[in-house]
């Protein structure tokens, strides 16, 4: 039986595409590894690959594009809304077919001691995390790539693989780890007053009260004068899409401001999408197996 594994690296560098297409090229060309999706965004400055393989394979793939992100990404020269720590920001592992969570965890693990022998500071994270305090991504990135070098001092934040005291001058530190699934929903707000669509995700994200496995915060698109509520929902079963694009519509009523628009970053399981159908439809006894595609493809 294949063992079908699924990585989604993000880098950061949105703006430039001939850069990103460096980093492309490390995945479209590795055999074993198939490229799903990338998609370039220049408020975050910020690119995220979709890539499925074998461990090995994987392995070898994403090696590559930090040893490509490393060279060409400089962080001291980047700007952008989304938080990032590193040039290669995250590289999460994720369980797809016929391969076990302890074994997607032994790969982040391998991986990251790999790109620690770049002299890259490694940090891992959720399922693959050395302590507790390790487990969410927001607190491993807290201080982003400005206040890496201070934090790191502090041995509660010593790297797990690499330069354990202090980041790499130019590309940071990177954050490694196994993962289920994650959606990337974004959903933009008819104003471009950032306090807005801050106080809206700190309502709507779980440290803020919101709900449970969602993440959120408020970015500036200033090229539309618009704003957004970014957010990953890290469990899509238990906060779905719909729950929380409803969400952020009650609370953008208090200041009188319409959603415009959303998007998904990258790919989305069907049944994320099927569930909000199911939910604005009021479809009765909805299933799955009622998309035609999907059971083509079955």
């Amino acid at each position: 039986m294949q063992k079908i594994i699924q990585c989604v690296p993000n880098f950061s560098e949105g703006r430039d595409k001939k850069k990103v297409e460096k980093i492309i090229d490390c995945f479209r060309n590795a055999e074993g590894v198939k490229l799903l999706d990338y998609s370039l965004d220049a408020d975050h400055n910020r690119t995220v690959v979709t890539i499925v393989g074998d461990a090995e394979s994987l392995k070898k793939a994403v090696l590559s594009a930090v040893e490509v992100a490393l060279k060409i990404i400089d962080l001291t020269k980047h700007e952008g809304q989304h938080p990032r720590m590193g040039a290669c920001d995250v590289v999460p592992f994720i369980p797809i077919k016929n391969v076990t969570e302890e074994e997607v965890i032994a790969l982040s693990k391998e991986v990251g001691e790999e790109i620690g022998k770049l002299g890259i500071p490694v940090f891992l994270y959720e399922k693959s995390a050395t302590a507790s305090h390790r487990e969410n991504l927001a607190d491993v990135r807290r201080g982003q790539f400005e206040g890496l070098e201070e934090k790191m001092k502090d041995a509660k934040w010593n790297a797990d693989f690499g330069t354990k005291d202090a980041p790499h001058k130019t590309f940071g530190a990177v954050a490694v780890c196994c993962r289920m699934p994650l959606v990337a929903f974004n959903v933009n707000l008819g104003t471009d007053n950032l306090d807005i669509a801050t106080a809206i995700g700190k309502k709507v994200r779980f440290l803020g009260g919101g709900l449970r496995y969602c993440k959120a915060m408020g970015v500036d698109l200033a090229e539309r004068k618009i704003t957004q509520v970014s957010m990953n929902l890290t469990d899509h079963t238990k906060t779905t899409i719909y729950s929380v694009i409803e969400l952020v519509r009650i609370e953008a009523k208090r200041y009188g401001v319409p959603i415009v628009g959303s998007e998904v970053i990258g790919l989305v399981p069907m049944q994320a999408l099927v569930d909000c159908a199911e939910y604005y439809l009021q479809i009765e006894n909805f299933s799955i197996d009622q998309v035609l595609e999907y059971k083509i493809m079955e």
